[in-house]
């Protein structure tokens, strides 16, 4: 059993670095890159997730490190498309040069389509897992991360420079860009505790959860774009404003910002109730959402 985020997250970033490939006779400087995208830095939130609720559904957390750094992976990949020219044209990452400037463009683009194959292969390989439990968690991870998740909300972001979005299409702009894989997350996480979702209200509330707090983790990484260096942020400050992207601070103000973040973390937390001190790392990550500095 897992105590405290902070042995979980070194848990994690050992698996990381396990899970990825150093050495290729093919494709040297992708697995550099790939390895730079992943270990570079991060919160680890997602494969934290993963491993909090299948411990909190009573498991060893050690069963969802493989789906947990799938989602990782998935993430990462993200990012290093994120920081492309044609994305956003970030040159900073995690406080050290972007993938693409370390490594050139292409470089960076097949790192990152290497990091998402890498995910479901990783799931795909993972024998402690039914085959059945395997194909529900790649379903669920291939939506959360495709058209209709991550990539569409990051096509409606991108779409939606310049104009003004209602505070409804802004949530449902980040429910899909960040929201769905970090609900995801949580999904695969009981399943690489329970096996199955079929019929289980518990299912249900966890995933509630983590549409929650996916939502407040956008919220505040919106409020951090304005309130934070890009020092402490580790990635440019004010490059939302500078690519006149829609936020939450600049739809409904910075204050009414931070109290909404604060709302859907209360929310959340009332969806794993249930759980009782099982539930205290899950509750855990919730406030780490909230109070957080990058």
């Amino acid at each position: 059993m897992v105590t405290n985020l902070a042995d979980l997250k070194v848990r994690i970033d050992s698996a990381l670095a396990e899970y990825l490939p150093t050495d290729s006779a093919i494709a040297q400087d992708v697995v550099d890159a790939m390895r730079h995208g992943v270990l570079g830095g991060g919160k680890r939130l997602r494969p934290m997730l993963a491993c909090a609720t299948a411990q909190a559904s009573g498991a060893n957390p050690e069963v969802a490190l493989s789906s947990g750094c799938a989602t990782e992976f998935i993430h990462a990949y993200s990012l290093i498309h994120d920081d492309l020219p044609a994305m956003d044209d970030d040159e900073l990452r995690h406080g050290l040069p972007s993938a693409h400037v370390a490594f050139g463009e292409a470089t960076a683009i097949l790192a990152g389509d290497s990091l998402h194959s890498m995910a479901f292969q990783l799931i795909a390989q993972d024998h402690d897992l039914a085959a059945e439990t395997r194909i529900e968690m790649i379903s669920l991870l291939s939506q959360a991360a495709g058209w209709a998740g991550m990539a569409g909300g990051q096509c409606l972001d991108i779409m939606a420079e310049g104009e003004n979005l209602s505070l409804s299409e802004l949530k449902a702009l980040h429910a899909a860009k960040t929201g769905a894989l970090i609900k995801a997350s949580v999904q695969l996480g009981y399943l690489s505790a329970c096996g199955t979702t079929a019929g289980d209200p518990k299912f249900t509330l966890l995933s509630d959860y983590g549409e929650q707090i996916g939502l407040a983790f956008q919220v505040m990484d919106d409020v951090l774009d304005v309130t934070q260096s890009t020092e402490q942020l580790g990635k440019p400050a004010g490059s939302d404003e500078a690519l006149e992207k829609n936020t939450f601070p600049k739809l409904m103000g910075l204050d009414a910002a931070v109290v909404f973040a604060a709302d859907l973390i209360g929310e959340a937390k009332s969806k794993i109730e249930f759980l009782g001190e099982d539930g205290r790392l899950l509750a855990d990550l919730a406030e780490l959402v909230v109070n957080r500095n990058h």
